[in-house]
């Protein structure tokens, strides 16, 4: 064979039979005329197989007039007949480009922007300096600029950050934040006094630097003075910064309501289930059709992507699994649900008077049972520290 068997694929060829009395004496006369021809194999009834060129092929008809010999053909091969079989399926190599082409776009899209690491910075915040740098959802990946450049530009925006990341990993951008560490304010150093933040009963006063102005079981009003930052007479004083500790008891009436019925659900076993095609943010819903037949149900949602390598493609799938639950309602008996009340509005108290705060005495005033429901108004006693800092201003001669 005068060809390579890759340039014979590039050109095309076939494998012909030729049939008719003396076929063999053609070989000579091809092989004269420079013919490409290989693998030639005798058969039966004097037939002759062999691969030749396609453009020798239509060469052949000169010498099988003049031998009368026919030739049939059994196999091609090569580029050209490739071609011709792809030309009979435009439609779909059509179809197989423009899901390609589709994929690939979809993929240089950024379909999803995450924070991570943020505590008092808000996400809202983070979201907008980093939408003027580009980065928001639909946006093309290759608009971007590097991911060193966007964390530079972004932390530039946002003082309170000391170190923001970019991570771009196939259609997802995460924002990861450090934010910078604000030192405690130290106390107040300037003269002050210690007043009364509200109105109250002295138990306990203890003075660390300042001139005590009250005495246990003293009633206060708001703003007196509790411990003066002024020291010494009026011939000889001075102003220091009045520190120390003055506990009183604080009223308070609070109004509870119980309800005399506990409430929670029940699974019956009861299940349903709906399937939906995710695209992006939007679902089409592909089973699970009809009438929700639940009167009480609770839904839970397991949702896939589908992801090539280390892209995650805008496409998935969403599971729900409904499932119906049952409400059944349980007598609390009074003397508990009083109990529960109590409790809850004692917590309530103590969470916003703070952690030095102890209830002292509670009575209560009105109860009465309504509607299914008690309802009680009681009176607490709250011993907690009472004192506020007050600057003194010092005015000029």
């Amino acid at each position: 064979m005068k060809q390579s068997l890759f340039i014979a694929r590039l050109r095309g060829y076939v494998r012909i039979q030729i049939r008719g009395e003396g076929c063999e004496r053609l070989i000579n006369p091809m092989m004269e005329k420079g013919f490409s021809i290989w693998d030639i194999q005798a058969g039966d009834g004097g037939k002759l197989e062999l691969f030749i060129l396609i453009k020798d092929f239509f060469r052949l008809r000169p010498l099988l007039k003049r031998t009368g010999c026919r030739v049939h053909v059994t196999e091609r091969h090569g580029l050209p007949f490739f071609m011709d079989r792809l030309g009979h399926r435009k439609v779909f190599f059509a179809g197989m480009a423009a899901f390609i082409i589709g994929l690939y776009l979809l993929t240089s899209l950024v379909w999803q922007v995450s924070v991570e690491g943020n505590d008092r910075i808000s996400e809202s915040e983070i979201l907008q300096a980093a939408s003027k740098q580009g980065i928001h959802t639909f946006q093309w990946k290759f608009k971007l600029k590097k991911e060193a450049d966007l964390s530079r530009e972004i932390q530039g925006m946002l003082p309170n950050a000391a170190w923001v990341g970019v991570e771009i990993r196939g259609t997802h951008i995460t924002i990861k934040v450090v934010e910078a560490t604000i030192p405690d304010k130290g106390p107040l150093m300037n003269p002050r006094n210690l007043v009364a933040a509200k109105n109250a009963l002295v138990t306990e006063i203890l003075s660390d630097k300042g001139k005590p102005m009250v005495k246990p079981n003293t009633y206060v009003r708001k703003g007196d003075v509790l411990i003066s930052g002024t020291i010494g007479d009026e011939q000889n004083s001075q102003v220091v910064v009045a520190s120390g500790k003055v506990k009183g008891i604080v009223w308070f009436t609070s109004r509870i309501e119980t309800p005399l019925t506990k409430t929670y659900r029940v699974y019956s076993g009861e299940v349903m289930a709906r399937n939906y095609l995710v695209f992006g943010t939007r679902a089409l819903q592909v089973s699970g059709y009809g009438k929700q037949k639940f009167e009480h149900f609770e839904t839970i949602p397991e949702r896939k992507t589908l992801a090539w390598r280390s892209f995650s493609l805008p496409f998935g799938w969403l599971h729900e699994k409904v499932m119906e639950v049952h409400i059944v309602e349980e007598p609390i008996d009074p003397a508990i649900a009083k109990k529960a009340g109590l409790e809850q509005a004692k917590a309530k108290l103590l969470g916003a008077e703070g952690t030095d705060a102890r209830i002292v005495g509670e009575k209560i005033l009105h109860e009465k049972t309504e509607n299914g429901k008690i309802y009680i108004d009681v009176h607490f006693e709250v011993e907690e520290n009472i004192a506020e800092e007050q600057p003194i201003v010092i005015r000029g001669e």
